[in-house]
C-alpha cells in the first residue's frame, strides 16, 4: 500500500517525552519523567497505548538499556545476563512487553529485580521500568516475578482518544507551519494509522509532496499521494 511505502522510506523519529501525546496518561508520564535511580516502575495497557514509547523515553532520558521481547539482536535472556554479568548496571533498564518473555528470559527478570533492590540505596542505584498488557496480579508468569512488578509504582496506559490524536495532529501541523484544513486531519483519522507517530509521517510525507508539486496541503493532494505507485 502507498501509506506504507511511505512509512516505510521515511525516517522514524526517536521515541522521547516531548513527542509522546499524554491524552489520558500524564500521570504515567509524569511518574516515569521523573522516575529517581533507586526507583521501579510498572506499567500496563492495551497494545497502541504507548507502552513501547514511554520505557523508549525512558531509556533514551536515562542513558539506559531497552530490552525489546521482539528483538531480533539478542535474545530478551541474553540481554539481560549481559546486564547483570557487567561491572556496572546502566542508569535505566527497561523491559518491555514482558507477557511475552519466555522462561529464560523472566528469571533474567528476576535477576534484575533481585539487583535492583540490592543496590536500591546506594551509588549504584539504578531505575527498574517494566511494560505488559495486564495488570501484576492477572500477569500469567511465575509467581515470584508477578510479585516484583507491584514493588513500585503502577500505572495503567491508555489508548489515544480520537479528540487526542486530532489535537496532537493540529498541534504537529502548527509548529512545522503546515496549513492545513480540518478536513485532511480528520480524514487522516478515518483512513490513516491508528499510531500517533504513524500519522505525524503521514504528515511528514504530505508536506513534502506538496513541496515537490508545488501544491497547497489539502484533501485532494493527500488522497492523490495515497494513489500514488511505487516507482521500480
Amino acid at each position: 500500500m502507498a501509506q506504507q511505502l511511505i512509512l516505510d522510506i521515511l525516517p522514524s523519529s526517536e521515541p522521547t517525552f516531548d513527542n509522546m501525546v499524554p491524552g489520558a496518561n500524564a500521570a504515567a508520564l509524569a511518574a516515569a519523567h521523573n522516575l529517581t535511580a533507586g526507583s521501579t516502575l510498572y506499567v500496563w495497557g492495551p497494545d497502541g497505548s504507548g507502552r513501547s514509547h514511554l520505557l523508549r523515553a525512558c531509556a533514551n532520558r536515562y542513558e539506559g538499556a531497552y530490552i525489546d521481547a521482539n528483538s531480533s539482536v539478542a535474545s530478551p535472556a541474553d540481554a539481560m545476563a549481559a546486564l547483570l554479568d557487567a561491572p556496572n548496571m546502566p542508569r535505566c533498564v527497561a523491559v518491555d512487553d514482558i507477557h511475552r518473555l519466555d522462561e529464560p528470559a523472566l528469571a533474567a527478570v528476576f535477576g534484575l529485580y533481585n539487583r535492583w533492590r540490592e543496590f536500591a540505596a546506594s551509588q549504584e542505584a539504578f531505575r527498574l521500568i517494566v511494560a505488559g498488557d495486564r495488570a501484576p496480579l492477572q500477569m500469567p508468569i511465575r509467581e515470584d516475578v508477578r510479585t516484583r512488578l507491584g514493588w513500585g509504582a503502577v500505572y495503567r496506559l491508555e489508548p489515544l482518544t480520537d479528540e487526542d490524536k486530532f489535537a496532537a495532529l493540529i498541534g504537529y501541523a502548527h509548529e512545522r507551519g503546515m496549513p492545513l484544513s480540518e478536513d485532511v486531519l480528520r480524514w487522516l483519522l478515518v483512513h490513516g494509522s491508528r499510531d500517533i507517530r504513524a500519522l505525524f509521517a503521514m504528515l511528514d510525507a504530505l508536506d513534502r509532496f506538496a513541496l515537490a508539486n508545488h501544491r497547497p496541503l489539502t484533501l485532494p493532494l493527500l488522497k492523490s499521494m495515497m494513489a500514488q505507485k511505487p516507482v521500480i
